[in-house]
């Protein structure tokens, strides 16, 4: 028993915080790269997949996928990662969805990864509400911008009805006064 309350303070030692910037939209999905989640079970990445790879059939492509090399050089160039050719990874790394990240609880089985899904799976439902709270806000603002909209066509109207109100009606032209000459 004290192994599992041992756990758990070293599971709330990782603010969720730290989880959530792990997380990347990469093929309009929201995952976890294999190196990431690694380090939070506290196992080496090789490790990780060699036990992702004995259980394959666990991972279908919409728990887990690997990048190619363009996803890997873009996220090379916004998170600074080792290069190959220099000591680091030599093969592209995997990403895991939130359903992966789940079912990798029940491959890495040790309490350490029990209580981490716990941790990420959270992390994962809190970005989704977040998402879900932006979608809402975004389609208010566009509600709004176009009731201001239609609000500025009206006072533009009304605006064009007074300028026109407030002219000076027409001069009628003046009759002379006098007598014409047909000359």
């Amino acid at each position: 028993m004290p192994t599992k309350k041992s756990t758990g303070a070293q599971a709330a030692v990782v603010p969720s915080e730290f989880v959530e910037r792990r997380i990347y939209l990469i093929r309009g999905q929201k995952v976890m790269l294999d190196a990431d989640l690694a380090a939070l079970y506290q196992v080496e990445t090789k490790a990780l997949n060699q036990a992702v790879k004995r259980n394959r059939d666990r991972f279908p492509e919409d728990f887990m996928f690997q990048l190619d090399e363009e996803e890997v050089d873009r996220l090379r160039s916004q998170f600074v990662t080792s290069n190959g050719g220099r000591g680091g990874r030599r093969y592209q790394p995997y990403a895991f969805t939130e359903h992966g990240v789940a079912m990798l609880s029940s491959v890495l089985n040790s309490p350490r990864a029990v209580q981490m899904n716990i941790l990420i799976v959270r992390a994962f439902i809190k970005l989704r509400e977040m998402l879900s709270t932006h979608r809402d806000l975004a389609r208010k603002i566009s509600d709004l911008e176009r009731k201001q909209r239609t609000q500025g066509e009206h006072l533009a109207a009304v605006y064009v009805m007074v300028k026109r109100l407030m002219e000076p009606p027409p001069a009628k032209p003046k009759r002379l006064i006098g007598f014409k000459s047909e000359l």
